[in-house]
């Protein structure tokens, strides 16, 4: 028996063993428009788990990780997705800030703020998107003056996924006056429990409510929480943004696998399979994945690409789900005492409207393809 198969039994004998008890409730709670789903019993679950060891799996032992490798952490990743786990609250921090400092960070940035992160104390959320500047991340307004040992910064964010429950934000600022596009950024890590911090939930179409809008009034960091030299920011975000669209996004695959399976069960079950039409599409969507995956696990393959892959991929399958589904989804039943109330398909359909736009929309994608990998003609900017 391989190392990795001997992990993957560990992993399924630990969730069986712990997702049980008071735990046991958390099964399928929780994911992309349904955030809100038990909040603090899901954190109490992952602090849980990381009092276990099994959080932060990929980092290297000497920050707080097992040091895993990427076969283990699919396995992991499939395991959880397997027995049914609660969506994880603390990714944000793991997944993305957590792998940015341990590059780039200064070792007391390490200190600080990993311990938390791998311990789910403390929540973090990406603060980049703004008003104007959402899909042109280059164009970003907000801006921070390091004043009396500290970063004084005002602005804006907007799309900043779980804000509301967040403690701190990783904020891309421009910090030299009169700079230009990627030119005079920061990457400065602030502080979300202060007065001058105001977070307001954006409710969505889904009636829920996990982007927030980010206010920042004269908000204050350290002068130390800035990683990477001053205006070295848009390279470091452009790191974490890697993070985001690369490996990490193979748990998320897991979660696209068991909603394609479900669809392909349902379409089964209620006729809709014997279309030859719906049955090609669900045959493109298995074959989509595949490439997915494949992709995902290919060294150097190029983070556009595949964040252009998987968002389209999920898009399409909100639009699948609504066609297997035929005329009663267009209904919200409200079984649950809501006038509003979505069942698993609609409310797939309506958030995987998102995907093509945060973490960089499809049309950047498309420009970094072109200009970046195909060399072509960068596009004219003013």
């Amino acid at each position: 028996m391989s190392s990795v198969e001997e992990f993957r039994i560990e992993v399924r004998g630990w969730l069986r063993a712990h997702l049980s008890g008071e735990f046991a409730a958390l099964k399928g709670r929780g994911g992309p428009g349904r955030e809100h789903e038990a909040f603090a019993e899901r954190l109490a679950w992952e602090r849980h788990m990381a009092a276990h060891g099994w959080t932060c799996l990929g980092w290297p032992v000497e920050h707080g990780g097992r040091g895993a490798s990427t076969a283990e952490q699919i396995a992991f990743h499939e395991e959880y997705a397997l027995a049914d786990a609660p969506a994880r609250v603390g990714h944000i921090g793991e997944q993305l800030l957590g792998p940015t400092l341990i590059a780039h960070g200064t070792e007391e940035q390490k200190r600080r703020f990993l311990p938390p992160i791998r311990a789910v104390e403390e929540l973090w959320c990406q603060g980049y998107s703004e008003p104007g500047a959402g899909s042109d991340l280059a164009a970003v307004r907000t801006r921070a003056t390091l004043r009396g040992g500290q970063w004084i910064v005002d602005g804006q964010k907007t799309w900043t996924s779980l804000a509301h429950a967040a403690r701190w934000c990783f904020v891309l600022a421009r910090t030299e006056p009169g700079s230009r596009r990627h030119q005079g950024l920061s990457y400065l890590l602030v502080p979300l429990d202060r007065p001058e911090v105001e977070v307001r939930p954006i409710t969505q179409l889904t009636g829920t409510s996990e982007f927030n809008e980010v206010f920042f009034d004269g908000a204050r960091t350290d002068a130390a929480h800035i990683v990477g030299a001053p205006g070295d920011g848009w390279r470091i975000a452009m790191a974490t943004l890697g993070y985001e669209r690369g490996v990490s996004t193979l748990g998320q695959q897991v979660g696209f696998r068991r909603e394609l399976d479900a669809l392909t069960a349902l379409a089964r079950a209620d006729g809709a399979l014997a279309d030859p039409l719906i049955r090609d599409r669900l045959v493109q969507a298995w074959i989509g994945l595949e490439i997915m995956r494949a992709t995902a696990l290919t060294p150097g393959a190029a983070p556009s690409t595949a964040k252009l892959h998987w968002s389209r991929w999920h898009r399409d399958l909100g639009e699948l789900a609504m066609d297997v589904c035929a005329a009663p989804s267009l209904l919200a039943t409200g079984a649950h005492g809501d006038p509003y109330d979505l069942d698993d398909w609609q409310r797939l359909f309506l958030f995987s409207r998102a995907d093509t736009i945060y973490a960089g929309s499809d049309e950047i994608q498309r420009t970094l393809i072109a200009e970046r990998i195909l060399g072509l003609p960068k596009e004219v900017r003013a």
